[in-house]
């Protein structure tokens, strides 16, 4: 081979790996991540043995994808909301379109009054009347818009709290799922926690600095607000009167896997969905903020993702673990929640197609 097409050839592989290089280290993203220290990760032993007692669930397909949360009336009735923005209703074993917010809709609740509200990460906070009719209640809190919309819960006052997993990764801008994917990579803790008064619209921030606040739910007579740090692998929980008002202690730490929705069931029990088990990976890369910036320049289809694998938990209020749910095989995965009903729990998905029924 003639030595000025040998050259040719080197300089060629040379560029290619120096603009390779150069993209890995140069190219801009949306992440500028910080060092962290997650908590060894247990796995599944102790209190988080594995088992397959979900393996067995009844499946309701639905319509659509993605039913991310599940509210139970006053009636008995089963609400989700569905990837395609659309609030749909379990009547029997046939599912029924109620509404659509336009969106993408996240955590439900129902207020006394039968009423649906509902977070939406596209739209904000929404309101579903018992009539049918859609209201937008809230778009921004204390002069920041509202980017990520996440879950709900409600007071005996009527007061609403609702979490927005990310002031820093917009939903709209990203998409639902990637905003959650890039907030949790670069854990700057942007996420925060708002109350709103339905009487007379007005608005405040409680709390921030949240790795990607996600379920919430009341406790201890509504004194404290239980919320879900799923890029900290824990349960933080929020005083919400009494000397500690506005502090925050750790409810539940170092969780096998990313904790998603939250509920409480009639008994006490607090529900809690894991998404997926978490990723040996993600953690060692924990405090490498540099090689994390790296890995965002990749494709997506080679960035570490969550596993097939059904998780549900089951805790009381002084955060012990009372059910254990789990299906290894993934029949029905990526379980973000349930909602308890008489015998039942009725598990939702972040992306599979069905509605999970859990007879206990």
């Amino acid at each position: 081979m003639p030595a000025s097409r040998f050259n040719r050839q080197q300089l060629a592989i040379m560029t290619v790996i120096v603009a390779l290089l150069a993209y890995l280290s140069l190219w801009p993203v949306a992440i500028s991540p910080t060092a962290w220290q997650p908590p060894t990760n247990l796995g599944y032993q102790g209190v988080y043995q594995a088992n397959d007692k979900l393996s067995q669930l009844t499946l309701i397909t639905t319509p659509s994808a993605g039913p991310e949360a599940v509210a139970v009336n006053r009636h008995g009735q089963l609400y989700f909301g569905l990837s395609n923005g659309d609030i749909a209703r379990l009547n029997g074993q046939q599912v029924e379109i109620v509404g659509n917010t336009g969106g993408r809709p996240l955590g439900l609740r129902f207020d006394k009054h039968d009423n649906l509200y509902i977070a939406d990460p596209l739209r904000g906070l929404l309101r579903l009347s018992r009539d049918g009719q859609l209201q937008t209640l809230l778009t921004e809190v204390a002069g920041k818009p509202l980017l990520y919309a996440n879950s709900v819960a409600i007071s005996r006052d009527g007061s609403i709290y609702l979490s927005e997993s990310s002031q820093r990764h917009s939903a709209a801008q990203y998409g639902v799922f990637a905003a959650s994917l890039l907030d949790i990579n670069e854990h700057r803790g942007s996420g925060r926690i708002i109350r709103y008064r339905p009487s007379d619209g007005h608005s405040e921030q409680l709390y921030s600095g949240i790795n990607f606040a996600n379920g919430i739910e009341l406790i201890d007579n509504e004194q404290g607000l239980l919320v879900v740090e799923t890029g900290s692998y824990r349960l933080l929980k929020l005083h919400l009167t009494g000397a500690r008002q506005g502090q925050t202690e750790v409810f539940i730490d170092n969780l096998p896997g990313f904790p998603d929705n939250l509920s409480r069931g009639a008994d006490g029990t607090y529900w809690l969905g894991l998404v997926s088990p978490r990723n040996g990976l993600l953690d060692w890369m924990a405090d490498k903020p540099v090689l994390r910036t790296v890995v965002e320049r990749l494709p997506a289809w080679l960035r570490p993702k969550p596993q097939r694998y059904g998780h549900l938990l089951g805790l009381n209020s002084n955060a012990e673990i009372r059910a254990n749910l789990q299906d290894p095989s993934g029949r029905f995965a990526f379980v973000t929640g349930a909602a308890a009903h008489g015998d039942k729990l009725y598990l939702s998905s972040l992306h599979d197609s069905a509605i999970g029924i859990w007879q206990r």
